[in-house]
């Protein structure tokens, strides 16, 4: 079947159930994925305490915050090694491997013995299952968008992949509901003793859905018909990286793209967090009810902006989203202080229905960012790449930018904005200089994405990108 006769079925009604059946079942994957790995994330303050040596706050929480960091930096190598296997075997089992990997790697963080029991040995056991998740999410994400991508029809890829880019804020959303709901039930001695343990834990029962909708799935039909053919690359990893062309777009796609949006989606979300309990000294329910509730009213704006740019295109919604957050930031995270902790008290545990209600809307603002680069960003990158090395080009440059970039701004920002430097330097102004990372990012993306980045979105991607 070719590719017009192909997107023509997919538009009946029956083909359109099907296509729901295809997008529920790869996004409910995906989400309890991106749970399995942002719940340490949601603790990463907490943690600090936990696993490494006590005495030095600072040191405890960027080490946490490392630890946090450790899981996007090996992304890329599961993006490698797992997308070779995607492009070689096919997507479906490689959805599966991943999938067991996340699950057991976190559900194993929920026995972990804590530094006061076992010394050193927690943090490097902390870390090792840290590493094995990102292995995991390196292999799912590209997985994910590739499946759904090779059965939509391409007039609407935006708004369909777009589905499964929520996953990642409502696997955020849920470790912020589950680890909330373990706060409230349990007493601070008893969360600290064993309550952090249940959301790890849950994730045996998450596994156990997610293998039982995974495995019904059928392959890619792109995929099975160049399996078909006989057309499966024989090395994807050096048609992606050493072919010169192919090699330049996986670099394009990299700074013109997710560097932008990996730093924009980690500011809006978890800087925020942070930014709310360290420097602010905000209690953990209040900022735990800000960025959730933004998080709600901002998730369906990636659905909205991925369907958009199906009309007006990927390229100027995800550059625009880049520039007005290098603008507004610091007026954006300095009206953060002035609301929640003008005169930066050591504890804040009470705020005015005003200040919630206008912290909110300021982390909402930033979730419009997340949603106009985040939303458009898995149809560009699959409509950039050819079918038979798709899995692992457009895995590799997502993970760079959304793990690398993206991944350790938590760590980069608030080792500037604690440091002696940034206090000599700009005095009170110090807790915004972990700014000037994602600024200089969003920056650097829009120079290359604005000069290099040809418009996709009226690619068909059963055929060469041009």
């Amino acid at each position: 079947m070719n590719g017009e006769s192909r997107n023509a079925a997919a538009e009946t009604p029956v083909e359109e159930a099907g296509l729901w059946r295809v997008i529920l079942a790869a996004s409910a994957g995906t989400l309890f994925e991106w749970y399995d790995f942002y719940l340490y994330g949601s603790l990463a303050i907490f943690f600090g305490d936990l696993f490494f040596p006590p005495g030095n706050d600072r040191a405890a929480l960027l080490a946490s915050l490392a630890t946090f960091g450790a899981g996007f930096g090996v992304r890329p190598l599961g993006a490698i090694v797992f997308g070779r296997v995607g492009d070689l075997v096919g997507r479906k089992y490689t959805f599966l491997v991943t999938m067991v990997t996340m699950g057991l790697s976190t559900a194993f963080i929920g026995f972990l013995p804590t530094y006061a029991s076992v010394g050193l040995l927690a943090p490097v056991l902390l870390v090792t299952l840290r590493l094995l998740q990102g292995l995991a999410l390196g292999g799912e994400y590209g997985g994910a968008a590739t499946y759904v991508a090779e059965h939509v029809p391409d007039s609407r890829r935006g708004c369909y992949t777009s589905f499964i880019q929520t996953t990642a804020t409502l696997g955020f959303f849920l470790s912020l509901g589950v680890i909330g709901w373990c706060r409230t039930v349990f007493s601070v001695a008893e969360f600290k003793e064993f309550g952090w343990r249940i959301p790890f834990l849950a994730s045996f029962f998450l596994l156990a859905v997610s293998l039982y909708i995974r495995v019904k799935m059928r392959e890619s039909p792109l995929f099975a018909r160049l399996k078909s053919e006989g057309r499966v690359s024989k090395n994807p990893l050096a048609e992606s990286f050493v072919n010169p062309r192919n090699r330049r777009l996986v670099l394009i796609a990299l700074f013109g793209a997710t560097a932008g949006q990996g730093v924009v989606w980690y500011t809006g979300q978890f800087y925020a967090l942070t930014f709310l309990q360290k420097p602010l000294n905000l209690h953990w329910t209040l900022a735990y009810t800000i960025v959730s509730t933004a998080l709600v009213f901002g998730t369906p704006f990636i659905l909205y902006f991925g369907s958009l740019s199906d009309r007006v295109g990927r390229k100027r919604i995800m550059l625009a989203g880049c520039a007005l957050a290098a603008l507004t930031y610091v007026p954006l995270y300095a009206g953060m202080k002035r609301l929640a902790n003008p005169d930066l008290v050591a504890s804040v545990t009470t705020l005015s229905s005003a200040a919630m209600i206008g912290l909110i809307l300021i982390v909402f603002v930033q979730m419009i960012y997340v949603a106009m680069v985040y939303g458009p960003i898995a149809a560009f990158l699959v409509e950039l790449f050819p079918t038979s090395i798709r899995y692992t080009s457009m895995s590799l440059p997502y993970h760079l930018g959304n793990g690398w970039f993206g991944g350790f701004l938590p760590l980069i920002a608030t080792a500037a904005t604690t440091s002696a430097w940034s206090a000599a330097t700009f005095g009170e102004g110090a807790i915004y200089t972990g700014l000037i990372y994602p600024i200089l990012i969003c920056v650097l993306t829009l120079v290359v994405g604005g000069t290099l980045i040809i418009e996709t979105k009226d690619h068909r991607i059963d055929t060469p990108f041009h």
